[in-house]
């Protein structure tokens, strides 16, 4: 008896007492089936007991192993193009001698992207190898070369389950429990990619005896995605992880996909990501270029890369983002000076394209997109958490307007 107490102790301790009362069952009908198939039967209740504890036991290890699939073989959301080299890129290969090495680099990195799946198991695990191991100061690694996950919850949409944090070091490969101890029953998920770091290998981990499918609902939607161009900040910089990214904030708040080309210090109008832009059927795109292109790239080149979009999305709509107000403007009279003379350069070319009879055109003020209070950034510019839910609350709803029309 006291063996019986010590064992089920054991399998409540391990955190399994869920599968044993779901078990119980199944198991008392595999010991009758036992008895039946070979005309064995256990007369004594003392050994039959011990023998579905035996088995009881051994259902509990086998759901105690974790088993790992490759995450290529669920749908991965938010790439313009499919002719990536390697799946986690947003760059079609052709690019690699035509961009120029900072973007093509960048490119690599996996902003953006998520993979949905599946499950009922109690615990979800990631195994992943990073493409540089990077590392930045000014950033969380979770947030360069993690990743985390979310949950559909019907009414209250997609909530956070938990993250997977890299190792302390620079090593490429990685593992991580992201969360553990649940109710085995179906959930639906989202998992987001790294932001400054790519991947070359992705693998999602289940208890043994459960199953990991392609997911049955169509969320994030994936027709009419929303396109954003733009900066480091529109890549990421500075999340703490990855779905606090603020184009994943608008994607999970419209249930709608939505793709990442930011590229770090590296929003120059170049005419390839225009082209790529202009291939996706897209519900409406967002040009956030400003904090990086100078005065005279946006004279140069902003007309011609808005136009190589609208050629072949005569009547989406194209919303424009004013330079950030950043925080340190208040004191740097210099960087001051330099997001007047931007956003007064991308008012008169917007006036301009307005004046040319362009419809469906939106130019966003910047003037309250960070709040008063100079909290939401890490380092003057780059936006912490809070800048990106602040950017999310201007810009969404204006999104959400501009699709709907």
């Amino acid at each position: 008896m006291w063996l019986i107490v010590f064992t089920l102790i054991v399998v409540i301790r391990e955190g399994m007492i869920t599968f044993v009362s779901n078990s119980l069952s199944d198991v008392f009908d595999r010991v009758s089936l036992v008895e039946s198939h070979k005309e064995i039967q256990i007369e004594d209740p003392m050994k039959r007991l011990i023998c579905i504890l035996g088995m009881v036991c051994l259902t509990c290890h086998a759901y105690a192993q974790i088993v790992y699939h490759n995450a290529a073989d669920f749908p991965l959301l938010g790439k313009a193009v499919e002719t990536t080299k390697m799946r986690y890129e947003r760059f079609p290969d052709s690019l690699k001698y035509i961009s120029r090495s900072p973007l093509w680099n960048l490119s690599r990195n996996s902003a953006g992207l998520a993979i949905r799946f599946r499950s009922n198991s109690t615990r979800i695990a990631l195994k992943w190898e990073n493409l540089t191991g990077n590392r930045m100061n000014h950033m969380t690694d979770t947030g360069v070369r993690g990743l985390d996950l979310y949950c559909w919850e019907g009414d209250e949409g997609w909530r956070f389950v938990n993250s997977a944090r890299p190792n302390n070091n620079v090593k490429k490969n990685n593992q991580a429990v992201i969360i553990a101890n649940m109710k085995p029953k179906e959930r639906e998920y989202l998992l987001y990619l790294p932001l400054y770091d790519g991947l070359v290998s992705l693998q999602i981990g289940i208890d043994s005896l459960a199953a990991i499918q392609q997911p049955i609902l169509r969320y994030p939607v994936r027709e009419k995605p929303v396109v954003f161009y733009g900066t480091s900040i529109l890549q990421g910089g500075c999340a703490s992880r990855p779905g606090m990214a603020h184009t994943n904030i608008i994607s999970r708040r419209l249930n709608r996909e939505c793709i990442n080309l930011g590229f770090s210090g590296n929003a120059f109008l170049d005419p390839e990501v225009a082209e790529i832009m202009a291939e996706t059927d897209a519900g409406a795109f967002v040009l956030d270029f400003v904090p990086n292109a100078s005065v005279e790239q946006m004279k140069e080149r902003m007309e011609t890369f808005y136009y190589t979009i609208r050629s072949k999305h005569p009547d989406t709509p194209v919303i424009f983002i004013e330079d950030p107000i950043f925080t340190h403007t208040r004191y740097d009279e210099k960087i001051a000076n330099e997001v007047r003379r931007k956003n007064e350069t991308l008012n008169e070319i917007f006036k301009h394209l307005k004046e040319q009879g362009e419809r469906n055109i939106t130019l966003v003020s910047s003037k309250d997109m960070l709040g008063t209070d100079g909290e939401a950034t890490v380092d003057g510019i780059h936006f912490t958490d809070l800048g990106m839910m602040r950017y999310a609350d201007l810009i969404c709803p204006i999104i959400e307007k501009a699709i709907r029309q």
